[in-house]
């Protein structure tokens, strides 16, 4: 997914910029895209550091070149995988990527009902996330598909792609999701030992959160609470990670207003107390400023 089909979130200290996925109400939230170097030439700034607040899984058809995932330079082979996970630092060129054709996939975990409501702090345990770990491997290699498998890759991304395409196409949504399924499941199985354990620390910091993100409180309260200054904290969990302390916190209340807005009828200001958030104004402007869209706008596309 090129960054001019996102949304600019935010932009860190360091100048790179977080991209939201875009959010359209009713729709489902993937997108495929799937580039030919030596065809489409996109236009690719000399320096493409970014990041995104969603997944991405990149599968590679035919390899060429490189790019640098998480600070590493990663080179792309006939039919690596590699899953980005949200906060990762991704680094490309054009001239990095040559004779490369590949498939992205950009999705929320809304897009599969059976990690809607899963937590963001557990994604890197849940069986069809396995290769989100929580940083890249150490030699920067993902997982292979093999020779024979190739076909069915690019068979199930044709087919993703299709029903994208006519979302008003009687159970498209449904069958998107599905082959989407099918395709972390697939990947999942490729590589299980690319699963890295998160440090002690960061198990420590996202148990804290689990614990405490429903009451009104902050990075400092979370690293207080651990015996550490914020400082040193965010900057322990951003080199593990990719994210700070405050988008743990933020992503894990997010999910749950999403579950809430989903599941219930609850108005916004009870959903509002229930998630660490002050008021339901607070609320609609943190959600709008990260989803593009209002809380009930998003529940009604979500019961269409």
């Amino acid at each position: 997914m090129t960054r001019t089909e996102s949304r600019l979130r935010t932009v860190r200290p360091d100048g790179t910029p977080v991209y939201r996925h875009p959010t359209r109400p009713g729709a489902l939230p993937v997108q495929v895209t799937r580039i030919d170097f030596d065809v489409d030439h996109p236009h690719v700034p000399p320096d493409h550091r970014h990041a995104h607040d969603f997944l991405v899984l990149v599968y590679v058809e035919r390899g060429g070149g490189t790019i640098a995932l998480g600070g590493r330079h990663t080179p792309l082979h006939d039919g690596d995988v590699h899953a980005i996970p949200p906060g990762q630092a991704i680094g490309s060129a054009l001239t990095d990527l040559h004779h490369c054709r590949a498939w992205s996939v950009a999705f929320t975990p809304d897009a599969v009902p059976s990690l809607a409501s899963v937590s963001p702090l557990a994604w890197a345990h849940h069986p069809i996330l396995a290769l989100f770990a929580l940083a890249p491997p150490p030699d920067g290699a993902g997982a292979k598909v093999p020779d024979a498998e190739r076909p069915r890759w690019s068979g199930w991304l044709t087919e993703l792609e299709e029903e994208l395409a006519e979302p008003g196409r009687l159970g498209a949504r449904e069958a998107a999701s599905a082959v989407l399924t099918r395709i972390l499941v697939a990947a999942a199985r490729l590589a299980p030992s690319a699963v890295t354990s998160p440090h002690p620390l960061v198990t420590r910091v996202f148990d804290e959160i689990e614990a405490t993100f429903r009451e009104p409180v902050s990075a400092s309260d979370v690293a207080r609470a651990l015996g550490y200054t914020p400082g040193h904290l965010t900057t322990v969990v951003r080199e593990r990670t990719g994210r700070t302390l405050l988008d743990w916190i933020t992503e894990r209340r997010m999910t749950e207003v999403r579950r809430m807005l989903r599941d219930t009828d609850l108005p916004l200001g009870v959903v509002a107390a229930r998630t660490g958030l002050r008021d339901a104004t607070y609320l609609v402007r943190r959600f709008k400023d990260r989803y593009g869209t209002t809380p009930d706008r998003w529940r009604r596309g979500e019961r269409v």
